[in-house]
């Protein structure tokens, strides 16, 4: 039994080398693993959860590296797939400034699109207890249907369904991903969402009011994350802020992805989010924040996830 299984996309992140610049003013970067879902297997295993991996990547030397810097750091690859149809998506990213990464993507279509939902291993969704998945894979299909089959097979199976719809704008039209994320909730237990995403799904300001509209359709939990400010709890019964810690920010790209697998690991040994109030919220989320935190001192997402250890170490210090 794996205590997280995420699905979705693995990519490389291009970063660039000098920080306070753009895109167009870049000139030389330095290529890493990423993609959401793919990090958040990574932390979690980082974390000390037993975690794996569903997807497709290009038979190629990305996506290999890929697959193997999953395997590095003890992420469960038997449902990595191999495309001889596509290549490895790539994403090109810089930091104009530390908490802003401007991104661009080459994935036209790349292998992670391009998974059936006749390749997925029933009997390996079914043995999960958390299924974590983002919206870049429900951009458009086979790809989506693949993601929405995985969703009911472990959901079928009793597993608790973690959804961070991750919204890019250079990927697809906001008012397409509002329809397409608003209409996947309903199937979700755990949820976490920016202060945009808040925006772009419910019109609210108020991020409370907000993450209950999105608790209505059917989550039993929404996160808010608000960067250096910290993080916030909804449930259908309670809410609250988390404070954030004060570190020296290098990148902030895979904070969230550190910060949902760290969620996710408080949820796993609180077995269960039924029952979850402010007295076992706030620690998972000061926990979680302490882990975005961390992320943020170092360059790159995978390279930056601390142990479980080190976020230790640190709340002792702090």
């Amino acid at each position: 039994m794996l205590d997280v299984v995420t699905m979705g996309e693995a990519l490389i992140d291009f970063l660039a080398d000098r920080p306070g610049v753009t895109l167009t003013q870049a000139r030389m970067f330095t290529w890493a693993a990423g993609g959401a879902p793919a990090n958040v297997a990574v932390a979690a295993a980082r974390l000390g959860l037993r975690a794996g991996f569903v997807g497709k990547v290009g038979n190629d030397p990305f996506g290999l590296y890929l697959r193997d810097t999953l395997r590095s750091f003890d992420v469960d690859t038997e449902s990595v797939l191999l495309s001889e149809q596509a290549r490895t998506a790539l994403a090109f990213v810089a930091l104009p400034t530390p908490d802003s990464p401007q991104f661009t993507f080459y994935r036209n279509p790349s292998a992670d699109m391009l998974i059936r939902a006749e390749e997925l291993d029933a009997k390996y969704l079914s043995e999960t207890r958390v299924f974590h998945f983002g919206s870049i894979s429900l951009i458009c299909d086979p790809g989506r249907t693949a993601t929405l089959t995985a969703l009911r097979l472990a959901k079928d199976a009793g597993a608790i369904i973690s959804f961070d719809p991750n919204y890019r704008p250079a990927l697809w039209p906001a008012k397409v991903a509002k329809a397409r994320i608003l209409e996947t909730l309903p199937l979700c237990d755990l949820v976490k969402v920016n202060e945009g995403e808040v925006t772009l799904l419910t019109g609210k300001q108020d991020l409370v009011a907000g993450a209950r509209e999105i608790l209505a359709v059917g989550p039993k939990v929404c996160l808010v994350t608000l960067g250096a400010e910290g993080s916030l709890y909804v449930t259908p019964r309670c809410d609250g802020h988390v404070p954030s810690f004060r570190v020296r920010t290098v990148d902030a790209t895979g904070c969230g992805d550190g910060f949902m697998a760290a969620a996710i690991k408080g949820i796993v040994e609180a077995e269960g989010i039924e029952h979850l109030g402010s007295g076992d919220l706030e620690p998972i989320l000061r926990y979680s924040n302490a882990v975005g935190a961390l992320t943020a001192t170092k360059k790159g997402g995978i390279p930056a996830f601390p142990t479980a250890g080190q976020v230790n170490a640190f709340l002792a210090q702090v």
